[in-house]
């Protein structure tokens, strides 16, 4: 279905491989129901989709379980061709019905691995192709504003410079992606990174906070 060669293991139970298409099956009839489709799409049906009058998306678009989308924003999420969101993802692109959030652009084949949160906000949220992203990833394009010390915090508003991550990245388990970053094509974040800023093409980037480590090429 998404156009590469897949052998399934030899050691892979056949009532394994059996339930696993079952629940495509049931998925894939929900999702078509669920979205009023007729493309392939797999929605599990304990997750939540707000607003899905702006969810746009390609085709084998995947959402696992207990999964929360609210594509309430200005340009809502977009998602190309084989995108995945892994069991208990949240994608909450309008933080506040004061001001709409910008949205989130996804490109092709993206895996969102579990329990990953992703707020556009004031910020558009825009992810390259082929890039993947482990476990308890978090991504905030907004900040609050806070100069007026007469106010709170709470009451400033906030602001967005808006995040870009490049094609072909790899994002590792529970980092977390701040405002205003722009990571390059082909670059591998660590593990547990706090990432803000500029990084060229083929970095590799880890720390809090994040700093280049080596380059690839």
């Amino acid at each position: 279905m998404k156009g590469e060669s897949f052998v399934i293991d030899d050691l892979v139970p056949t009532s394994y491989i059996f339930y696993f298409f079952l629940s495509k099956i049931f998925c894939l009839i929900y999702g078509i129901v669920r979205l009023r489709c007729f493309k392939t799409v797999f929605i599990h049906p304990s997750s939540t989709i707000k607003c899905a009058s702006k969810l746009k998306f390609g085709k084998n678009f995947s959402v696992g379980r207990l999964c929360y989308i609210d594509a309430l924003s200005k340009h809502g999420l977009i998602c190309g061709d084989n995108v995945s969101l892994g069991f208990f993802t949240h994608i909450e692109l309008t933080g506040s019905l004061k001001l709409l959030g910008q949205g989130m652009i996804v490109g092709n084949n993206v895996g969102l691995g579990t329990h990953g949160h992703y707020g556009s906000g004031a910020g558009l949220l825009e992810i390259g192709d082929n890039t993947i992203f482990g476990n308890y990833v978090s991504v905030h394009a907004e900040n609050h504003n806070y100069s007026n010390l007469d106010l709170p915090i709470r009451s400033q508003g906030v602001n967005g410079k808006g995040i870009k991550i490049g094609s072909d990245c790899w994002i590792g388990a529970k980092a977390t992606i701040l405002d205003g970053t722009i990571l390059g094509d082909h670059s591998i974040v660590a593990a547990g990174a706090v990432v803000k800023g500029i990084f060229p093409p083929y970095s590799v980037i880890g720390g809090v906070p994040a700093k280049i480590l080596k380059m690839r090429k």
